[in-house]
């Protein structure tokens, strides 16, 4: 970013509506454009976040960004800066007015380490996603795949340089997403553990006319969260399974609620040893399977555990669907059609075998 060109790290943030930098350690302030509250561009971000009553006193165009990890929010300028990033095929492109937030420092504590702000992909005007397709031409899309050794964001298409784009379509189910301003949200309709049907209110699954409630899909948590009384059906239903497959359940692990005994089962964690989760979707011939690589996680060397948390009473989501679901499923978020394309079969890490391509 900036005039120079200087690396800049950010955490991904799905639902974010922005892109937002501590400035102060970024930029040289000559290599920074501060966007009037008067201008079209500052029309154009049509953000709910705009701070209004600020841009009077200030003539500067507001907006608030949020560190999505703390919810702490605050007051910061639209501005607009040279961005480069790299392709898949290596090469560089850049763009000079790319609109951002400046935040101060402190909006940083909580992030990954030397992450300067947050990269936000939502569905806004502004959103990196928009921007790329303002500025190239591209669909209004972007595909994610993440893993813990390397991961990569295209944007718009599966980029033919990696070979894999012919074999995307052939494993992907879609589903619409549903409407709200504060992410990307996702119709379950019923889980099932090992293809049993779990006994859960069923109301807790759609949005209320608070606007709680639904199924969301984060970057931001580490790991899935249900509403309790969703979570406390969803171990028991998923121990008793568990349990008839010949695993044995063990003293609890904090943060974790059901935990098993690993023995046997170490080179079963991918495979077959241990149940499948499905969330079904708009029918029972879409659904999300959730294998053992992305629900079950070793914390030692005897032990392992259920991946998923208890989200509390009353959450804004009822599920957030959270990183270690996400690592390894290859993922569409087409901003143009509205729907969630997803693939659990391959591991997305795979089909990108030694590509280790970021934005």
């Amino acid at each position: 970013m900036g005039t120079t060109l200087s690396l800049v790290k950010l955490v991904v943030d799905l639902g974010g509506p922005f892109l937002w930098v501590d400035c102060a350690s970024t930029f040289q302030e000559s290599s920074l454009n501060t966007i009037k509250s008067c201008s079209i561009q500052c029309s154009m971000a049509n953000l709910s976040s705009r701070n209004k009553a600020a841009e009077q006193r200030t003539m500067a165009c507001r907006v608030k960004p949020v560190n999505s990890i703390t919810r702490m929010a605050v007051t910061g300028d639209l501005a607009e800066a040279r961005v480069a990033m790299m392709f898949a095929d290596g090469s560089i492109s850049s763009i000079s007015n790319f609109f951002f937030s400046c935040s101060p420092e402190l909006l940083t504590e909580g992030l990954a380490y030397g992450a300067k702000g947050m990269l936000g992909l939502g569905n806004t005007r502004i959103s990196l996603p928009s921007q790329i397709s303002n500025t190239f031409g591209y669909h209004r899309k972007f595909f994610m795949c993440l893993s813990p050794l390397s991961g990569a964001i295209f944007l718009s298409d599966i980029p033919n340089v990696l070979h894999i784009g012919s074999e995307v379509p052939k494993s992907m189910m879609y589903t619409p997403f549903i409407s709200k301003q504060d992410g990307y949200y996702i119709n379950v309709k019923s889980i099932k553990i090992a293809g049993k049907k779990l006994s859960i209110n069923s109301t807790l699954l759609s949005a209320n006319e608070k606007g709680h409630g639904g199924t969301k899909v984060s970057t931001i948590l580490p790991y899935t969260t249900m509403e309790r009384t969703i979570y406390d059906s969803f171990v028991r239903g998923y121990a008793k399974v568990a349990i008839s497959m010949n695993m044995t359940r063990v003293a609890a692990v904090s943060p974790f609620g059901a935990c098993f005994s690993s023995e046997g089962l170490e080179d079963k964690r991918f495979g077959s040893g241990v149940p499948t989760i499905d969330l079904v979707l708009q029918s029972e011939m879409v659904k999300w399977r959730i294998y053992g690589r992305n629900s079950i996680i070793k914390v030692s060397d005897k032990v392992m555990c259920l991946g998923f948390l208890d989200g509390g009473l009353n959450p804004e989501a009822s599920i957030v669907i959270g990183g270690y679901q996400l690592e390894d499923n290859l993922l569409e978020f087409n901003l143009g059609t509205a729907m969630l394309g997803f693939s659990s079969l391959t591991r997305c890490s795979d089909l990108l075998a030694s590509h280790n391509v970021l934005i």
